[in-house]
């Protein structure tokens, strides 16, 4: 995962709607509303969640290494490094959510790692 924080995911910027995700990708393997009430396209392979007006919201994807410009952080490093230099960092229902690098993750599920967008941070905290 290349992760520019708040701003794209592997060259996918969060300001891309759903109907662009759509005809980049095709047809998801699944779509529907989720528990917390975010739109999802589901590819298997990434996850684009979206608000009912089409803002997306998280980008989860399974990341071996997540990549911040010339850093690159193995998954099984991710948590001791967001720890470390994420001042902010904070945990909630098993994720640990990074403000500084925009994403969360559970350490228990091993690769899935969801990059957030700034505008959703504080439906995080509020969790």
């Amino acid at each position: 995962m290349n992760l520019d924080p708040f701003v794209s995911v592997d060259g996918i910027p969060f300001s891309v709607s759903r109907e662009e995700i759509v005809k980049m990708r095709g047809r998801p393997v699944r779509a529907g509303r989720n528990g917390v009430g975010l739109n999802e396209l589901d590819y298997q392979s990434v996850v684009y969640r979206f608000q009912d007006g089409g803002r997306l919201e998280e980008i989860t994807l399974q990341a071996r290494v997540v990549s911040f410009g010339n850093v690159a952080v193995p998954f099984d490093a991710l948590a001791s490094f967001v720890r470390r230099e994420d001042p902010g960092v904070f945990e909630r229902a098993g994720f640990v959510v990074s403000p500084r690098f925009g994403l969360a993750f559970d350490p228990d599920e091993p690769l899935w790692v969801t990059a957030l967008a700034a505008h959703c941070l504080d439906d995080w905290r509020a969790l």
